[in-house]
């Protein structure tokens, strides 16, 4: 069973930056992409952003456009991401999720989705 282990949350200022990690145990045929969803208390999970594997092509949420940067690491099948000019509208336990990228320009479903880390809470304070 393939584990995704999140690293990297915490609490900042509005404005501030932190930066998220997740390791994958394994990849396997069915982990073509791997990214992050985040739900806010009382809301839906959400799309934040992706990366593909294969190629590096990255899928973003518009609400992150231009503040958050995916980067991966695939010698270590970790991904990354970036969040600067961080939002209290941000605040959210953050899921590491792993699965079938979606199509080039579209965002991520969880119906794509086949694996999920336990989530790391990021806290804005505005």
């Amino acid at each position: 069973q393939v584990q995704l282990v999140e690293s990297g949350g915490g609490l900042v200022q509005a404005g501030g930056s932190l930066r998220l990690s997740c390791a994958a145990s394994e990849r396997t045929f069915s982990m073509s992409a791997m990214g992050w969803f985040r739900q806010a208390s009382g809301k839906e999970r959400e799309f934040v952003a992706a990366i593909k594997w294969s190629d590096g092509y990255r899928y973003y949420a518009d609400s992150v456009k231009g503040r958050f940067t995916i980067s991966r690491d695939n010698a270590k099948n970790t991904v990354y991401l970036q969040m600067n000019s961080l939002k209290a509208e941000d605040t959210a336990v953050y899921y590491c999720a792993a699965g079938r990228a979606p199509p080039y320009g579209r965002t991520w479903n969880v119906d794509g989705v086949n694996y999920w880390g336990k989530g790391a809470l990021v806290t804005v304070s505005s």
